[in-house]
């Protein structure tokens, strides 16, 4: 396995399910070190691409390949290099805290790494749980030992399915800030997941699954600036709103005329258009479009195809 190669290429994956096809000819490919979002909603056919990742299911057309080769030939060194935080939680019964991750390291041959094992129970605050068994956390610190879990042999890849779904406020905050430093050291992540705000925050590029198919992928910026607009009020003084006359407006209310503008379209430009006078305009307010405005978008086309 060639880690200098990308991390993770699809090629025209298909997943099938009796007669419903749950991944469609879907194609893309990971840069190394950075974070990719794979977007969709429920039943999209993120999982499925994952579950082939992972060799839990075996693709019925295309490929998948880590580093250069395919899981399915060789998965336990696909493994070796790969981490997989799943998005159901596992129950792994009696054991502690630490003998599973003593237990997962030798699966993986890695041996002797009881230094790499105290460093992800202190920095994911297991620590004071390493003699529990299992059964006994909360939800939240059973997330955060499949998050150690997968990171205990220093795989070169992290796949994220829903890796926040269901936790508090503090466990995803401090989630993203690791895998952060994780990025800035080298690693490679694909990200599911259904916190858009999180998604623009984080990944690098995202690609949107809907219904199997891989609608849009490209740098998140981009997708945002091409698929949005920019949300302009002008507060006048007065009634000086009233009259206000524009191709880009959307409505009056009061004193505030609010108008949708292109990304490009400066607003100087469009002062310019409206052609007000400059002494009655008190205030201008202006909101970015998000991602979530872009995935909305990307469905909206998605379903009129």
């Amino acid at each position: 396995m060639d880690v200098k190669k990308s991390p993770l290429k699809i090629s025209n994956l298909v997943k099938r399910y009796g007669s419903y096809t749950a991944v469609d000819n879907v194609s893309f490919e990971m840069k190394p070190g950075e974070i990719f979002g794979l977007l969709g909603p429920n039943g999209a056919g993120k999982t499925s691409i994952i579950s082939c990742i992972v060799t839990l299911q075996k693709p019925d057309e295309g490929e998948c390949t880590i580093f250069g080769q395919n899981p399915m030939d060789h998965p336990l060194d696909a493994k070796m290099h790969l981490g997989y935080v799943p998005q159901e939680i596992i129950n792994h019964g009696y054991f502690t805290v630490e003998e599973i991750l003593v237990f997962h390291s030798g699966f993986l041959k890695t041996w002797n790494n009881k230094e790499k094992i105290h460093y992800l129970l202190n920095r994911l605050g297991l620590w004071e749980h390493r003699n529990k068994k299992v059964k006994a956390l909360s939800g939240g610190m059973k997330r955060r030992l499949l998050i150690a879990k997968a990171l205990v042999h220093d795989p070169k890849l992290l796949l994220l399915d829903e890796p926040t779904a269901g936790v508090d406020i503090e466990l995803r905050n401090s989630l993203w800030e690791f895998v952060m430093e994780l990025k800035a050291e080298g690693m490679s992540v694909l990200l599911t997941t259904h916190y858009l705000e999180e998604a623009e925050q984080l990944c690098d590029r995202v690609g949107v699954i809907q219904q199997g198919k891989l609608r849009k992928v490209g740098p998140t910026k981009d997708l945002i600036e091409q698929l949005t607009q920019r949300q302009v009020s002008l507060i006048f003084r007065g009634d000086c709103a009233n009259g206000i006359k524009s191709k880009y407006l959307v409505d009056v209310e009061d004193d505030t005329a609010r108008f949708l503008i292109p990304q490009d379209l400066g607003i100087g430009e469009l002062i310019t258009e409206v052609d007000c006078e400059i002494k009655n305009l008190l205030d201008i307010r202006i909101s970015e479009g998000s991602l979530e405005d872009a995935f909305v978008r990307i469905l909206g086309e998605g379903r009129d195809q």
